[in-house]
C-alpha cells in the first residue's frame, strides 16, 4: 500500500544523518511499552479461560499480564513532546517491537503452561507472530486450553491484528501509520481511503469479520466451539497452529471441516484492502486483480496435477482432491497446517512440496513467503530481457496492475530475492554444524524465512516437529523467521554499518 504523501512528522535523510537522539530512543520505547501492554492485556483472556477450567498456573498469567501492563504502560507515558522518528528508524521499530512481542508471548510459555525452557519458549512464540507455525511442544492434546489459546491468540495478533494495534499507538509516536505497514508487509494493492487510519480500521474489521466467519463455519460443521475460536484465528492469520499433535488431520473424519478449512487459508492469503472493496460494494477488484487471478490459477494448476498424480497411483480421487488441495493450499499461503504426511506421498512429492514452499499469497495478505506479485516481476523481467536480446534497439514500457513498472522497483525486486535465497542458503549451512541432514536443513532453513512451519523429513516434516533439534539451531531459525516475516531487508538493513553512523 504505497502511501501517496510524505507524513509531515516522519523526517527523510540520507543515511549520514545523525541516528542517535534520546528523543527518538524515548520513540522507541514508548512504541515497545504499547505493544506490550496490549499484549499484556490480552494475556486476560488465557487467565479467565484458566481460572474457568480452574487450572494450576492461573495466576501466573494475572501476574505476567499485571507486570506488562505496569511495565507497558510506564514506557507509554514517558514524555515525548516535540519528538520525531525518522523515516530509516521505523526500520528498526519494527524489528523491535517484533522482538519484543515475541519474548513477552515466550513469558507465559515459559513460567506457565507447558513450562518450556526459555529456548523452545521463544522458539514457539516468534513461531507464532511470525505466523510461521513451527512447533517444539510434544502433546498438544494435552496441553492446558489457556496455553492453546495464547498460542493461537499469538498467531492471531502476529498476522494483521499486530499491525492494526501498532497503528493505534503510531499517532502518538508521531509517525505515518502507512509507513511502519510498509515496513512489514510489502503491499501494492494500492490505497484508496482518504487517511491511513481509515484503512488500518477497515483492514481491523475485515480481520475481524473473516475470523468470526471462519469460527462459525467451523462451528456449524461439526467442531467443538472452542477449536473452532483456535483453527479460526490461526487459519485467518494464515499461521498454522493446532489444538492437535496430528494438526488438522485430527478432523479428517470431517471432509467438510478439510475443505472449509482450505477455502478460510485462501482467503486469508488474499490482499486484505479487496476485501474493503467488497464491503464497499466493488466486487470487480477482488475478481480481476492480477496477483488474485494468478495465485488463484497457479493454486488450480498444482492441485489438479499432483491430485492426479495420486489419482494415477490407486487413491480414491475425491479423496486425492481434498487433501492434496488442503496441504497444497498450507504450504503456499504459508499457514503450515498438515492433514496427512505429504512427505510419503513419493519422491516428487517431497520436490513438489520444497518448490511450493517458497512461493507465498498475496502481498497485503497474513500470508508469507516470496509472494506471487514478485514471480509476476520476474516474468516482465524475463520478457524484457528476451525482447532486448531479440531487438537491442526496442524500448517497451513494463506495466502491472495498468501502472508502469521502473526499473527501480524490477532491481529491489532482484535484490529481495538475491537476499531471500542467500539467507536460506547460509542458515541452512548454518544448520548443518548442529548435525541436521540434507534435507532437514535445506527445508528446515526454507520453512523458516517463507514462515511456513513444517519442513520435510522425518524430524521436521508434516509429522514431527522441532522440539529435538539443538538450541543453537533453534536460535537460527528464529532469526529466519523474524527477517522472514519483516520482508528480509527491514532486518538486515539494521546491520549495515551506515545505518549506525552518526
Amino acid at each position: 500500500m504505497a502511501e501517496q504523501h510524505r507524513h509531515p512528522n516522519i523526517q527523510d535523510e540520507s543515511l549520514h544523518v545523525p541516528f542517535s537522539q534520546s528523543n527518538s530512543v524515548r520513540l522507541l520505547a514508548k512504541a515497545v511499552g504499547g505493544l506490550i501492554a496490549i499484549f499484556a492485556i490480552a494475556l486476560l483472556a488465557p487467565f479467565v479461560l484458566a481460572v474457568v477450567n480452574a487450572e494450576k498456573d492461573q495466576w501466573h498469567y494475572l501476574t505476567l499480564s499485571v507486570i506488562g501492563i505496569v511495565v507497558g504502560v510506564a514506557l507509554f507515558l514517558q514524555p515525548t513532546r516535540g519528538a520525531s522518528l525518522r523515516a530509516r528508524q521505523v526500520f528498526l521499530l519494527t524489528t523491535v517491537c517484533w522482538l519484543c512481542a515475541g519474548i513477552f508471548g515466550a513469558l507465559p510459555l515459559y513460567i506457565a503452561g507447558p513450562k518450556l525452557g526459555f529456548v523452545d519458549a521463544l522458539f514457539e512464540s516468534i513461531s507464532a507472530i511470525t505466523t510461521t507455525g513451527s512447533t517444539t511442544i510434544v502433546g498438544l492434546d494435552k496441553l492446558p486450553s489457556s496455553a492453546l489459546l495464547w498460542r493461537a491468540m499469538l498467531q492471531w495478533l502476529g498476522g494483521v491484528g499486530i499491525i492494526v494495534m501498532a497503528m493505534a499507538i503510531l499517532p502518538f509516536l508521531q509517525v505515518g501509520g502507512m509507513r511502519l505497514f510498509q515496513a512489514e508487509s510489502s503491499d501494492i494493492s494500492g490505497k484508496f481511503l482518504p487517511r491511513s487510519n481509515h484503512m488500518v480500521m477497515a483492514i481491523a474489521r475485515v480481520y475481524l469479520l473473516l475470523t468470526i466467519v471462519a469460527a462459525t463455519v467451523y462451528w456449524i460443521l461439526g467442531m467443538g466451539g472452542f477449536d473452532a475460536v483456535v483453527h479460526a484465528m490461526t487459519s485467518v492469520a494464515t499461521g498454522g497452529f493446532s489444538n492437535y499433535d496430528s494438526s488438522f488431520g485430527f478432523f479428517n473424519d470431517q471432509p467438510a471441516l478439510v475443505v472449509a478449512a482450505t477455502l478460510m487459508m485462501f482467503l486469508g492469503a488474499l490482499p486484505f484492502v479487496l476485501y474493503i472493496r467488497v464491503l464497499k460494494g466493488d466486487t470487480e477488484p477482488l475478481l480481476h486483480d492480477p496477483q488474485v487471478r494468478a495465485f488463484t490459477i497457479f493454486l488450480v494448476i498444482v492441485i489438479t496435477a499432483l491430485a492426479l498424480l495420486q489419482a494415477w497411483n490407486g487413491r480414491d480421487t475425491l479423496d486425492a482432491f481434498i487433501h492434496t488441495g488442503f496441504n497444497v493450499v498450507s504450504v503456499v499461503t504459508t499457514t503450515g497446517y498438515a492433514t496427512e504426511d505429504y512427505s510419503q506421498w513419493g519422491g516428487w512429492a517431497i520436490m513438489a512440496f520444497f518448490y511450493l514452499t517458497f512461493v507465498g499469497g498475496c502481498t497485503g495478505s497474513t500470508a508469507g513467503g516470496i509472494k506471487i506479485f514478485r514471480f509476476q516481476l520476474s516474468q516482465l523481467l524475463l520478457k524484457k530481457q528476451f525482447a532486448q536480446l531479440i531487438h537491442p534497439n526496442l524500448t517497451r514500457v513494463q506495466t502491472y496492475q495498468d501502472k508502469r513498472v521502473n526499473d527501480t522497483l524490477l532491481g529491489s525486486m532482484v535484490a529481495f530475492c538475491f537476499m531471500y535465497f542467500l539467507l536460506v542458503g547460509a542458515l541452512a549451512f548454518g544448520l548443518s554444524f548442529f548435525d541436521m541432514d540434507f534435507i532437514s536443513a535445506i527445508s528446515g532453513a526454507a520453512t523458516a524465512v517463507s514462515n511456513v512451519g513444517p519442513g520435510l523429513g522425518d524430524v521436521i516434516g508434516p509429522a514431527g516437529n522441532f522440539v529435538t533439534i539443538e538450541p543453537g539451531a533453534k536460535i537460527l531459525l528464529i532469526i529466519g523467521m523474524l527477517a522472514g516475516r519483516l520482508e528480509i531487508m527491514t532486518v538486515l538493513i539494521l546491520f549495515h554499518r551506515q545505518y549506525w553512523r552518526h
